[in-house]
């Protein structure tokens, strides 16, 4: 799963919040097993110049992640990424499945 936030209007305020409770919260989900953030030295080479951070959460499977996603936990997460990004066009989020190439 991928989450691609916009510059948000208070960069303070949204660091916050999302390494002191979102992140924290996130860790929590079940089946989650890595979580890696890209911040700051974000650099699009088609011209994307308004994404300020992304997150990048790994689990075993599409499934596993939906499970997540669905427990009380994944729905706290779901909230609580409105107060980081209250539209839909402030954040960008992508679910799906891998293969090796």
């Amino acid at each position: 799963m991928i989450a691609i936030y916009k510059t948000p209007k208070d960069i303070e305020a949204f660091d916050k919040h999302y390494f002191e409770v979102h992140v924290p919260l996130a860790k929590e989900l079940p089946g989650l097993v890595k979580y890696e953030v890209g911040n700051r030295q974000i650099m699009s080479t088609t011209g994307h110049s308004d994404v300020y951070c992304i997150g990048i959460l790994y689990f075993e499977s599409l499934d596993a992640l939906k499970s997540a996603f669905a427990s009380e936990q994944g729905k706290k997460c779901a909230t609580d990424r409105r107060i980081l990004a209250p539209g839909n066009d402030d954040v960008q989020i992508y679910i799906f499945d891998t293969f090796e190439v």
